[in-house]
């Protein structure tokens, strides 16, 4: 997909942790409170927008970093943010992001009990024409679908469009099964085991013979260990798509939303040049 997108939709914890860690802890406030988050957000939305040329834009958070109707079903799942969910230095400054990104006038969704996954899942049904969704969980490749929905995925290099081709490409499946495919061959970054001696190859393979992970169980495959594995993965992996929300305006008829607002968090934050720049961007929405 070429841009110009009815719609994009930020994975906004993806995105404000990937701005923590990729921006430099030496950009500070006046004040000297850290603000290399807030600017790395701001400022990678606005190159975003400006590069792919949306209509619409709403950015999603996780109201819970670790469900716990997910991890009643695995526990391990995610394991990893019971000791440090949200680093203690970026801890201040999420409220100064949802702050600034308000005033500016972007849409934040989310919803208790759920991850930034889910509301795009969700969202993405109610939507007519092209979506693109910025995010490095690689979860919501299983979104992706051709001519309607692609992944913008940080890299090194920059942002992979990551489309069923791309996805095929990595890991030899169609899109729509790479929830399949990552519940068999495991992610330690989601404390997904997967099952023993399934490698990502034997995973596409299963994946292409049987479809899905519902497939495999039918055909009565694996034990009963990897059978009750699967069977709860597969209600705990796949982002929820049925969550009941409002789809957002996603654009305003102004830009900045709340001009005094943001004025006060440019002039006590230090962070005007990142407001203006997001702010011009959002006044270049695509209109047609």
């Amino acid at each position: 997909m070429a841009g110009n997108p009815e719609w994009l939709l930020f994975d906004g914890s993806s995105l404000i942790f990937r701005s923590f860690y990729g921006v430099p802890q030496t950009f500070k406030a006046p004040n000297g409170f850290l603000i290399n988050a807030v600017r790395g957000t701001l400022d990678r939305m606005a190159s975003t927008i400006t590069d792919r040329k949306p209509r619409r834009v709403a950015l999603t958070t996780d109201e819970d970093w670790r469900p716990d109707w997910r991890v009643q079903l695995i526990p391990g799942y995610k394991v990893h943010r019971v000791a440090e969910p949200v680093p203690p230095a970026l801890i201040p400054q999420m409220p100064v992001i949802m702050a600034a990104l308000t005033a500016v006038g972007v849409d934040v969704i989310g919803l208790d009990d759920y991850e930034a996954e889910d509301i795009i899942a969700s969202l993405i049904p109610k939507v007519e024409g092209p979506v693109e969704i910025w995010s490095g969980d690689r979860d919501l490749f299983s979104q992706v679908r051709d001519k309607d929905v692609v992944v913008l995925y940080p890299e090194k290099a920059g942002l992979a469009v990551v489309d069923e081709a791309e996805v095929k490409k990595r890991y030899g499946i169609p899109g729509t099964a790479y929830s399949d495919f990552a519940i068999l061959r495991g992610d330690p970054s989601d404390g997904l085991p997967g099952v023993a001696g399934v490698g990502p190859k034997k995973a596409a393979d299963l994946v292409k013979k049987y479809k899905s992970v519902q497939g495999m169980l039918e055909a009565g495959i694996f034990g009963p260990a990897d059978a009750a594995y699967l069977a709860n993965a597969q209600k705990v992996v796949p982002p929820r798509s049925d969550l009941k929300l409002a789809m957002p305006k996603g654009r305003r008829a102004r830009y900045p939303a709340e001009p005094e607002v943001v004025e006060e968090i440019a002039k006590r934050y230090g962070v005007g040049s990142s407001l203006e720049r997001l702010t011009t961007a959002l006044k270049g929405l695509t209109k047609s």
